[in-house]
């Protein structure tokens, strides 16, 4: 990654903005761009103020990196030729000059000033009156060289990855390889939290140093926050037609100062809370357009908006429309190759099996993507639309807000619970919460975005993360004017969950568990540097520099690490022959459990079927087993209340349609049904001549207990049966099924 962009090849040092330092000063200044070049010893600077100072006066010039005074020299206007400033009279004042700076001036200066990324520096200008000595005036203007970590190709290269392993997962769990989908997914999943966890850091109102504001926009986009030309133009549109004041601020930094908060010096914090903070935007304050003589400052969200060049009114929108048009456009390619799929089996361009559990249900499993969406999505709407609430910019975006926040909330706490009925259920029935949850299709495609990534025993986790998701999200949205409460409540609900997820490891193994603890950890790591960037230990300057320049290191590395091991996972699920072989076996048996519906074709399957009491499947019996008839969001193909009444209390019955035939082992020609009526004991293989069956060494599960005189019967089952079922040891069908668990 190279942080310095090809047109900051000169050495370079230039401020554009000047806030003041001082409560009461008698200058202010309403444009201020200066540049300093080394190389032609140069100091060019244009200057439009407001001055109340009158009479001769000196200039105290302090140049702070890091919090370390790095030069202090005194400057007298008269004789360095500063026109405007000898003397200085009260009014306006326009300065345009360029200075020239001696060598030695130059030669205190360090040489790594010019080649560090996001260099923290600032210099504080004191006006003194000539006579007395006293400071009348004090300005201060951050420093930057043009360098920075802030760069496109980075944002880029995450958001490649991980839509990468995304598909992958994708491609692969369509492929049947269940056990490589689940882990590249649940990898995909946790790298994406974590880029929005950076994003979240640069949301916080805390005064963060240089380094830490450009890393954690690289990361913006997870939230929506894109700069596009003409979405901002509708996003304007759309504000001003619902009766809504669009800001104004990108488009007067000619006539307007916008500080963009940065680190806190001593003093600095209670001049611009009395001075030059920005006010609530529904009283019209200063972000809404630029008022002459007055500094406009960023922080929080509206920093986040004003970096990506982005409107303060269009933040909101920008990140809304951008969540509608992934989903939107996730939702078209699935679609597409479905259709594609079709065309290339007609085409005969692969063979018939190939994707067949997604063309036969490819509406259930859209279900279960855009669900996905609206997951992954859902700490970026938390944010943006309970923000919205407090700037209310206008009512048809707070009426957007809340039916986007409810709706999703609503929608993935339903899911939620039905996951957790749906595992209850299976407890009841089988003793093992993963035998309903992996072995219906319909279950799996649909509802497991949330559980997969977990063992089958911490199905539940997804309530826990879903609250810890909400939290952060109110306490970023609602706590913008305080930066001190936002690092705290973040320290605190980070803490709390790293202990959560190092005790219980609720993830599907070791590896996905050391995966994501390591990310807690992170996390919490970083919010004990928000905590130092608040200044609330008052530490020295100089402190608070070096934490943020660790924080960029330790994150850029360990972003690194994660994007290594996320694109190593998706290039080996993508050009492996056979990729679960390179994951074990999950110890909650969630293998054994899953079963592809284009495999159950033989009467081996079938039988296996019947013990499992697995749902309907391709020519066999109906059965839904996640009760999924409540569903709003559930499709066709569900049994019906008839069907389904009762089915608690049943045995498995055969999953073999009466109007299909089929054939013995032996190859000779079975024609119509077979009858039982004349000997219910009687088997279906050439009567009772068990060598005739196919798995001759195994015991059939009727003669275990009894049959109806018709195996394909729908009526109702005598309790007897199923009391001799409980007195006889599990046999081998049951065991393989699952039922001994």
């Amino acid at each position: 990654m190279s942080f310095s962009p090809l047109a900051s090849a000169e050495r370079l040092i230039e401020s554009k903005s000047l806030d003041p330092c001082q409560a009461n000063s008698s200058f202010t200044a309403t444009l201020f761009n200066v540049a300093f070049t080394p190389d032609n010893n140069s100091l060019a600077f244009d200057v439009v103020g407001v001055s109340s100072i009158s009479g001769y006066v000196t200039a105290e010039i302090d140049v702070i990196a890091y919090g370390y005074t790095a030069l202090k020299q005194t400057i007298d206007p008269c004789t360095s030729n500063l026109e405007g400033m000898c003397p200085m009279n009260t009014g306006q004042i326009n300065i345009e000059s360029n200075i020239n700076i001696p060598d030695d001036v130059i030669s205190k200066i360090p040489g790594i000033v010019y080649g560090i990324p996001d260099f923290d520096g600032i210099v504080k200008i004191y006006i003194k009156n000539k006579q007395s000595g006293e400071s009348v005036a004090c300005v201060e203007a951050q420093l930057s060289n043009g360098k920075t970590v802030d760069q496109k190709a980075v944002g880029w290269t995450t958001a490649v990855i991980a839509g990468l392993a995304l598909l992958a997962s994708a491609i692969t769990s369509g492929l049947g390889h269940s056990n490589t989908a689940a882990h590249v997914a649940a990898n995909a999943l946790s790298l994406f939290g974590f880029f929005q966890a950076q994003a979240i850091i640069g949301m916080t109102a805390v005064p963060l140093p240089p380094i830490v504001a450009s890393w954690t926009q690289n990361f913006q986009w997870t939230m929506g926050i894109i700069k596009i030309g003409f979405l901002e133009s509708i996003c304007t549109w759309y504000q001003r037609s619902t009766g809504g004041t669009p800001s104004t601020l990108l488009s007067n930094l000619n006539t307007a100062s916008v500080q963009v908060q940065k680190r806190s010096l001593e003093g600095q914090r209670l001049v611009m809370r009395a001075v030059h903070e920005i006010s609530k935007r529904t009283n019209a304050g200063n972000t809404k357009g630029s008022t002459p003589g007055k500094v406009v400052v960023v922080r929080g969200i509206e920093r986040v908006g004003f970096r990506a060049k982005i409107e303060i009114t269009n933040i909101f929108l920008t990140g809304l429309i951008f969540f509608m048009i992934f989903v939107f456009f996730t939702a078209i390619c699935v679609a597409l190759f479905k259709a594609f799929c079709e065309a290339a089996v007609k085409a005969k361009w692969f063979k018939g099996d190939k994707f067949e559990d997604f063309r036969t249900g490819w509406k259930v499993v859209l279900k279960g993507i855009l669900f996905r969406m609206v997951l992954i999505g859902y700490p970026q709407i938390c944010i943006l639309c309970l923000w919205e609430l407090t700037v209310r910019d206008s009512a048809a975006e707070v009426v957007l807000a809340l039916f986007f926040f409810f709706s999703m909330s609503i929608a993935l706490g339903w899911a939620s619970l039905k996951v957790v009925r749906i595992a209850k259920r299976s407890v009841t029935m089988h003793k093992n919460p993963a035998y309903i949850l992996y072995s219906d299709p319909s279950a799996l495609n649909k509802w497991g975005f949330l559980y997969v990534q977990f063992r089958a025993t911490a199905y539940y986790f997804i309530m826990p993360m879903l609250g810890y998701i909400l939290i952060k999200a109110l306490f970023i949205a609602f706590a913008q004017s305080s930066g001190t409460t936002q690092a705290v409540a973040l320290l605190v609900i980070d803490a709390a969950f790293l202990i959560g997820v190092s005790i219980l490891r609720p993830w599907m193994d070791k590896k996905t568990n050391a995966f994501n603890i390591s990310i807690a950890a992170i996390n919490f790591l970083n919010t004990v540097f928000l905590l130092i960037f608040t200044a609330v230990f008052n530490q020295p300057g100089i402190v608070t520099g070096v934490v943020g320049v660790i924080f960029f290191f330790v994150n850029a590395a360990f972003a690194l690490v994660l994007l290594l091991l996320v694109l190593i996972a998706t290039g080996y699920a993508m050009f492996s022959k056979n990729p679960d072989t390179r994951y074990q076996p999950m110890r909650d048996d969630r293998g054994s459990f899953i079963k592809s519906q284009s495999q159950l074709n033989t009467e081996l399957d079938a039988l296996g079927v019947t013990a499992r009491g697995d749902m309907s499947q391709k020519g066999y019996y109906t059965r839904d087993l996640d009760e999924d008839g409540d569903s709003f969001s559930s499709g066709s193909g569900k049994i019906d209340d008839k069907a389904r009444a009762g089915s608690l209390r049943e045995p498995p019955r055969s999953p073999i349609d009466p109007n299909m035939q089929y054939f013995p082992s032996d190859g000779t020609p079975r024609h119509g049904t077979p009858q039982y009526s004349d000997n219910p004991n009687r088997g279906m293989y050439n009567g009772d001549n068990a060598s005739s069956r196919p798995g001759q060494d195994m015991p059939l599960m009727e003669n275990s207990y009894g049959r109806d005189p018709s195996p394909y019967r729908r009526g109702q089952s005598s309790h007897s049966n199923q009391s001799g079922l409980r007195q006889q040891g599990a046999s081998p069908w049951q065991r393989g099924a699952g039922y001994d668990h």
